[in-house]
């Protein structure tokens, strides 16, 4: 009997998945295991695999935006008639959407209401202003790229390095350009004579190889928008800001990095103080559901790191029980997964908290929005040597200012000051995070 292929949910916040390339076509035989296509989620590009075996008979969209349980494809014996099983699945589909319409109150109706007069004026205005120039833009010089076979991890190396795909060679399958044939094409200098050969103009303001005009918004990108959205405008957020004397922490971890082979990174004792702060202070390590608050036993540090299309929060669990070590390793090899689209959804997944820190960039001070259905997020700055005063004298000292981002429906402004104390008591003696 055919098998429909509907979309899974590949992430905890996924809505659509965005099908960027079949790898199977319709008539090719297909075992579990296979990779059917590749699919663009909110958070990386993943594969999707087939867990039935047969032949690919039918191919719902070839390519674009589909929502979680759409159909995307029908797999079954070679020669067997789907169409029964399809007609099925779609009936399924349409009774589930029906559904789904009962149950909205007449609020929800005029709010969505609202919200699609507003999305189709900002719709049409945007369309109107493109038409002319992005759609011209992307047809002349993307349009070539785009035909040809390669992953998305090759079209984003060979847009880094300015090379034209159609000059490439895949060894993939179909010819399919992957990874390993642009590190050899960059290798033999093969794109350098022509690069060197262009000249570049002149340009008064801005960067001469950015890619202005418009850009479609990536799946990423609308999840972002959108929870943070509903995040900054649904939960009343409050802010508690301290200034923590850092000298202790410098000494300790240049103490620590001359005798250990890994070497420690401030975020790491941020990391380390956060999880045993959550420890003493439970209340902080919890979750807004609406009906209900709960807090977590486990405490799952969140750690937001910036990626070309945005941000991604790959999560440490049980952070409290792990040693600075083990937290450095693990965020340097979860922060590369994430630069590279690689984190698999379990990797992003369970955070009871989160930190953000942009302290690397000699930002001093900054506040976050929180991360749902988390009820806090910590924004770290950077150390600035300021005068301080110490036994009556002004001497000179390390100060690192954090905010801690607290969601008033489940904590309250002592809640946070208190956990902010113990917070700072970790790092002005890291000792403590040791014993």
């Amino acid at each position: 009997m055919a098998d429909v292929i509907r979309m899974p949910r590949m992430s905890d916040t996924m809505e659509e998945g965005n099908i960027v390339e079949w790898l199977k076509q319709v008539g090719d035989e297909v075992e579990p295991g296979d990779v059917l296509a590749e699919v663009e989620t909110d958070k990386a590009t993943m594969e999707l695999e087939s867990y039935q075996e047969g032949v690919l008979l039918y191919i719902g969209v070839e390519s674009g935006p589909v929502p979680v349980d759409g159909i995307l494809a029908v797999i079954g014996e070679e020669g067997e008639d789907y169409k029964p099983a399809l007609e099925a699945a779609e009936s399924e589909s349409a009774e589930s959407g029906d559904e789904q319409k009962e149950v909205e109150d007449d609020g929800e109706k005029e709010k969505k209401s609202s919200s699609e007069s507003q999305e189709k004026n900002k719709s049409s205005e945007a369309k109107s202003k493109s038409d002319g120039g992005s759609d011209q833009k992307e047809g002349n010089q993307a349009s070539d790229d785009e035909r040809i076979k390669a992953s998305p991890l090759a079209r984003s190396m060979a847009k880094e390095a300015n090379i034209n795909l159609s000059e490439v060679t895949g060894s993939g399958e179909n010819n399919r350009i992957i990874k390993k044939d642009i590190e050899e094409y960059i290798s033999s200098g093969a794109g350098s004579k022509s690069s060197g050969s262009i000249s570049i103009p002149m340009v008064e303001s801005g960067l001469a190889d950015f890619d202005y005009g418009d850009h479609k918004v990536s799946q990423m990108r609308k999840t972002i928008a959108k929870r943070l959205s509903e995040s900054k405008f649904g939960a009343p957020h409050f802010y508690l800001t301290i200034a923590i004397d850092m000298s202790n922490a410098i000494s300790s971890r240049k103490s620590i990095n001359e005798i250990s082979e890994t070497r420690i990174s401030f975020n790491d004792f941020v990391v380390k103080a956060a999880a045993l702060a959550l420890r003493k202070h439970p209340a902080i390590n919890a979750s807004w559901h609406g009906d209900k608050i709960t807090y977590h036993k486990e405490i799952n540090v969140g750690v937001a790191v910036a990626v070309p299309d945005g941000l991604l929060v790959p999560v440490v669990n049980n952070a409290d029980h792990k040693p600075l070590s083990a937290i450095n390793v693990e965020v340097k090899e979860l922060a590369g997964k994430a630069k590279n689209k690689k984190l698999q959804p379990n990797e992003m997944q369970g955070n009871t908290f989160t930190i953000s820190n942009l302290g690397m960039f000699d930002i001093e001070e900054f506040t976050a929005i929180i991360n749902p259905p988390d009820s806090c997020i910590l924004a770290v700055g950077s150390i600035k040597k300021v005068p301080v005063v110490k036994d009556g004298n002004i001497v000179p000292g390390n100060i690192m200012k954090v905010t801690l981002s607290c969601d008033h429906r489940v904590v309250d402004g002592a809640t946070g000051a208190q956990f902010l104390a113990t917070f700072k008591s970790y790092l002005e003696n890291p000792v403590m995070m040791l014993v």
